[in-house]
């Protein structure tokens, strides 16, 4: 076996260039970063192209790769932008580029087929299926959903590595509790886009958990929909054997202290973990039940001392998350949203305006201390002026403090990060010749690479022959280069003559050349001008359609009874036992059966369910020639393969002409457009749309899909899902301003959350056609079979009004349009 300590690459966050600093010399061997736009961390300091190509030669000289996040969706307005920022990037020396966007990275693969991409996150790839799916759009990385265990890393890792893409996992830090890419809290509440890098984290605020009568439930604190932070430096062998090709740290809007702490202390552990490794299987001859036992032996596991920094560098409490399959509320961090610090000690005596502080570890000038009262909290800098002695500390707080109360430290000086130019310099081995009648010679060697320059021919001194120790000195002097000599060699003539400004050209030509061959890869890249695209031909649609998502054989019927001309059923509905009505599990509508024309919608997340052991078939109702509405990647390329015509939902996004284009070629006839998409963006699109478009006009908006049961806020369950009694029983999350949110948990025991308030745009169906929309649906979730016929008989009309130019129909009133008439920042 391959040392597999050794082949895990540790890929660190980059915010700014102090970050990035932090995170080389650290011990990251790649980097990612993101620019002013189109990343999933618009909030961080970021890069720009004047100082990128600066950023990628420190990285690259101290042999870190860099990788050029533009994980986002794109715009119709945007997308030879944002290609031509790819470009540019390229051109200043970046190694790949992280995307999401489908146009995006098709474009990308046309015209840049030499730029390595990777899948991002935001892809929501967690099985089988979606990892072919990257393979097919051309990634050279997949990166995996949040949400796998250990034996998913591997199993998929396997299949990537059988196509010839490398993998990477999460592996430390802030975690989402939607999946990644899926989540549309922040947008629809505050028009602020998770998916344009804007997110407004409106899943770390309080929520209140209430049944249908507005009844608080018992729950463990207040902010129901915040979990910890993923932690994994204590179970780094279990991931190592998994095969996975990198390790990602979180935190592009973290402090350079962060990155340094947390990217040290891992590659501290993994260092010790490899050296060991070595020295137990010299010839690499074990098994993996040999390396786990090996890496949770003493002396190569995190110490106490390592996991206190760790959670002082930042957290919210730590959790595996999903990776060793547990799936309850052990993931969640209901009491505290916010870093918690470690544990310090407690109030000890209490005078006026002062406290002592009884300390159980050391504090540091610097250090910042929070207090928790049962009145709040406040934090606190330690001062030189604090120190009494003993472990005592005596500090300035305000009145509310009592004896007794906890102290936490949440920012140690000691972790802090000095960005010294010196600390980053790369070493450097050098040769001098001064032999007379012979050019001057120096050569360096640095990362494997060796230069040679030649000055002039060295003559005999007339006065004062120069000395080793002079030469030593002036080759010495690199001043403001990238490198430190690290050794240098002397080869000199007794009675040699040289001016020392000679000394000082050769050894700066030499060092420039040095810095020339070690950057040469990408200081000679260029790229031809992009091909123009094929345009793409509008196809021809002469119906408007009206259909309807029912997850009940009531609520189809009455859809049909009203008037839609198609109804469709989520997979997870069709067996008896599983219909739900207005998000609720019931048989009471089930009696009559689902109407036999029906499409199958497929869930936005397939995998296997973490609650039991036996496999979900969510295939066995695809049928051939038949319509399948596909939720993600790779339901969209799977969906063809067993004969069945893609119509992709709105979970993926598509969001310009170019993803128009790819979900086109991949076999879709209709697309269900992205419900983050104005009006005149709608239009934009339609003008050379491949596919006929769709767009949901009524019902209730899901926010997020979560593999952690929201119920379970609740207390702990039983987990079987298909039977669970809370399941039978309407669930809200109600926030500060009084809104309350639906809940809605599936039989895999994955949790939807709703907006609360529903969408209505049935008024603007003149608008909607006239911008090139075909297809209309009512999503009759959370209605009954009244409010289901109602919202499908008031589309129906407006279809009929606006066909016909009568009026329009009324606006309704406490509804919301979305985003048809404010765009998503």
């Amino acid at each position: 076996m391959v040392n597999p300590y050794r082949s895990l690459e540790l890929l660190a966050p980059a915010g700014d260039m102090t970050c990035l600093h932090a995170a080389v010399l650290a011990g990251a061997q790649a980097v990612y970063l993101g620019l002013g736009e189109f990343n999933a961390r618009r909030g961080a300091d970021n890069f720009t192209l004047e100082n990128l190509g600066e950023a990628c030669d420190f990285a690259h000289l101290h042999g870190t790769r860099v990788f050029l996040t533009v994980n986002v969706v794109i715009l119709p307005d945007e997308t030879e932008r944002a290609l031509d920022l790819v470009r540019q990037a390229w051109l200043r020396g970046i190694d790949a580029v992280i995307v999401q966007d489908l146009g995006l990275a098709s474009e990308i693969g046309r015209t840049m087929p030499e730029v390595e991409m990777h899948l991002s996150t935001q892809a929501n790839t967690h099985d089988e299926d979606g990892v072919r799916a990257a393979w097919a759009l051309g990634m050279s990385r997949v990166t995996f959903a949040r949400e796998l265990t250990l034996s998913e890393i591997s199993d998929l890792s396997d299949i990537a590595h059988e196509l010839g893409m490398t993998t990477e996992s999460f592996g430390h830090g802030a975690l989402c509790v939607c999946y990644s890419g899926q989540c549309f809290m922040s947008s629809m509440i505050g028009g602020r886009s998770a998916n344009r890098g804007m997110c407004a984290q409106a899943c770390r605020l309080p929520y209140t958990l209430e049944n249908e009568a507005g009844e608080d439930l018992p729950s463990d604190g207040e902010h129901l929909l915040s979990p910890k932070d993923l932690a994994t430096i204590d179970m780094l062998p279990e991931i190592a054997v998994t095969g996975v090709d990198s390790l990602k740290i979180e935190g592009r809007m973290k402090s350079p202290e962060y990155v340094w702490t947390v990217v040290g202390l891992y590659r501290r552990v993994l260092d010790r973990l490899a050296q060991d490794f070595d020295e137990r299987f010299p010839g690499g001859e074990c098994s993996i039940e040999d390396v786990l036992a090996a890496g949770h032996c003493e002396g190569v596991v995190p110490t106490a001392d390592e996991l206190r920094m760790l959670a002082e560098a930042f957290t919210r409490g730590f959790t595996h998350a999903y990776m060793e399959r547990a799936r309850d509320n052990g993931i969640m961090s209901y009491t505290r949203p916010n870093n918690r610090g470690v544990f310090v000690g407690r109030v000890a005596d209490v005078r006026d305006g002062e406290v002592v502080v009884a300390s159980d570890i050391e504090l540091h000038a610097g250090d910042l201390v929070e207090f928790w009262t049962n009145k709040g909290r406040f934090a606190v800098s330690v001062s030189e002026q604090s120190f009494l002695g003993g472990g005592e500390y005596l500090l300035p707080v305000e009145d509310r403090v009592h004896k007794g109360d906890r102290v936490f430290r949440v920012r140690s000086a000691e972790l802090a990060f000095v960005d010294d130019p010196d600390a980053g310099l790369v070493p450097v081995e050098g040769t001098v010749r001064l032999r007379i009648g012979e050019p001057l010679t120096i050569e360096f060697a640095c990362q494997g690479v060796d230069v040679r320059f030649e000055g002039a021919v060295v003559e005999a001194a007339r006065t004062k022959a120069v000395s080793a120790e002079e030469v030593y000195d002036h080759i010495d002097r690199f001043g403001n280069t990238s490198f430190y000599l690290d050794a240098l060699h002397i080869d000199l003539d007794d009675g040699v003559g040289i001016g020392f400004s000679a000394l000082h050209k050769a050894r700066t030509k030499a060092l420039n050349q040095l810095k020339d061959a070690l950057l040469a890869s990408y200081r000679m890249r260029s790229l031809p001008k992009p091909e123009p695209r094929d345009k793409k031909r509008r196809p021809a649609v002469s119906d408007i359609t009206v259909a309807a998502i029912a997850t009940n054989p009531a609520c189809a019927r009455a859809a049909k009874r009203a008037g839609a001309d198609a109804v469709y059923v989520p997979v997870l509905n069709v067996k008896r036992g599983t219909a739900t009505l207005k998000g609720v599990l019931t048989d009471s509508p089930e009696q009559a059966g689902y109407p036999g024309r029906r499409t199958t919608v497929m869930p936005v997340v397939d995998k296997d369910p973490l609650n039991r052991d036996e496999a979900v078939d969510y295939w066995s109702y695809a049928k051939e020639d038949k319509p399948l509405y596909v939720e993600n990647l790779g339901q969209l390329l799977k969906a063809p393969e067993v004969g069945a015509v893609p119509e992709v939902g709105p979970h993926i996004p598509i969001t310009n002409a170019w993803s128009l284009d790819v979900a086109s070629l991949l076999g879709a006839r209709r697309v269900w457009l992205s419900p983050e998409l104005t009006l005149r963006q709608i239009a934009d699109l339609s003008t050379n749309s491949p596919v006929e478009l769709g767009l949901t006009v009524y019902g209730y908006q899901e926010l997020m899909t979560t593999e952690h049961c929201l119920l379970m806020s609740q207390g702990p369950c039983n987990q079987k899902c298909g039977e669970c009694p809370r399941r039978r029983e309407a669930r809200y999350f109600k926030d500060r301003k009084g809104y309350r949110f639906p809940i809605v948990t599936d039989g895999c025991g994955r949790s939807h959350l709703y907006n609360a308030v529903a969408l209505d745009a049935a008024h603007l169906l003149p608008e909607l056609i006239e911008a090139g929309v075909t297809s209309f649906m009512v999503d009759a979730t959370l209605l009954d079979a009244d409010e289901t016929a109602e919202a499908v008989a008031r589309v129906c009309r407006a279809r009929s009004l606006a066909l016909n130019g009568g009026k329009k129909v009324d606006k309704l009133r406490g509804k919301t349009t979305g985003h048809l008439f404010r765009a998503v920042q």
